[in-house]
């Protein structure tokens, strides 16, 4: 069994293992890290063999932690990481070479269509009928998009929805809301197998998922991280929201959706969003208006060239080819976003 996981923020672990009667065997841990001194590896892998398989990654860790020489130096590699890659080889995980993506760039589209979309794509990636894909929204209205579970009446103001002419609409995951306007936000999907991530726990398979855009906004000079349990941060502030679904349907599949700041009309949001209305005090709204600080001015590049260059990355990392959705789809996704992301009683389905 093989199973590999790029430590977000460090490096590689590879592990190969077999496992009989129950518990790991011939376990061989491998990788691009750095780890002082040379015993220090063969310790590791003398924690592992002989571990009852059905160990949770902790278990994994804590033996590896209890094993390791005194002074021993990691560098890109931590016992948690070297538990989860273990996890990952007796899950079978697959990794994201293993596929052919797909790219899918369209035209502007309504807030509704796209909550439509991001359902009807990842139910196909969960039948096996469409690859793994990344979609980047286009929006051709501005609109909140508001978490599963949130209370509609908590999170928007619908005076300042009215006067902003805001479309509000309600995503099947969870999370925070979102202001978006179409020159003012980048916003993209992640539709993949469940397999990707399995081994992974849902707080490390938000760290897995976004780890390729924080090299692409390294790659454009803006350090960035990943910050529990469902945020991109850099020095400066917040950049990114991300949020999860996951589809049992099939094979299993994960959408994973990102919002990112490319610039902002603060006064509309918190004019829009119940984001600090609450805090009467100067400082309170100067507090909301902070929680986002976007990539126009961090990078200095238009939107469209901070979007491509995010393509390449991709591109270059795993590969990615252009596609479409298709006619049926689209039928698909026209539908529920009429009768299920229009429909006042999902929009307040938490009042």
């Amino acid at each position: 069994m093989h199973g590999e996981y790029k430590i977000p923020g460090g490096k590689l672990v590879v592990v190969d293992l077999d496992s009989r009667d129950g518990v790991l065997r011939d376990v061989q841990v491998a990788g691009d890290f750095f780890l002082e001194p040379d015993e220090a590896l063969a310790a590791i892998n003398h924690a592992l063999e002989g571990a009852p398989a059905d160990t949770p990654a902790a278990g994994l860790a804590s033996r590896i932690e209890s094993a390791l020489p005194a002074g021993t130096t990691m560098y890109g590699i931590t016992a948690e990481g070297v538990a989860v890659a273990v996890r990952r080889a007796l899950t079978q995980a697959t990794d994201w070479t293993d596929y052919d993506w797909q790219l899918i760039h369209e035209q502007p589209q309504s807030p509704a269509l796209h909550m439509a979309l991001d359902q009807v794509i990842t139910e196909e990636v969960a039948a096996g009928r469409r690859p793994p894909t990344l979609r980047v929204w286009e929006w051709d209205s501005p609109a909140v998009i508001i978490g599963s579970f949130q209370s509609l009446r908590n999170e928007v103001d619908p005076a300042g929805a009215a006067r902003h002419g805001v479309t509000v609409v309600r995503r099947i995951s969870g999370g925070g809301a979102m202001f978006v306007e179409a020159d003012n936000t980048i916003t993209y999907s992640l539709s993949v197998p469940a397999s990707l991530v399995s081994g992974l726990s849902f707080a490390e398979s938000y760290a897995y998922l976004d780890d390729w855009v924080l090299n692409a906004l390294g790659d454009m000079g803006i350090q960035a991280w990943y910050q529990p349990l469902n945020d991109i941060a850099s020095t400066e502030g917040k950049i990114a929201g991300a949020a999860q679904k996951r589809l049992a349907s099939g094979d299993g599949a994960v959408l994973h959706h990102v919002t990112m700041s490319y610039d902002i009309d603060a006064d509309k949001m918190v004019d829009v969003l119940r984001i600090g209305k609450e805090k009467l005090s100067d400082k309170g709204t100067k507090s909301a208006k902070k929680r986002v600080d976007p990539l126009r001015r961090q990078t200095g590049l238009p939107r469209a060239e901070v979007i491509n260059r995010m393509i390449t990355s991709f591109r270059t990392r795993y590969g990615l080819t252009q596609g479409h959705v298709t006619a049926e789809e689209m039928a698909r996704a026209e539908e529920l976003a009429v009768t299920r992301y229009s429909n006042e009683e999902w929009t307040a389905r938490v009042p």
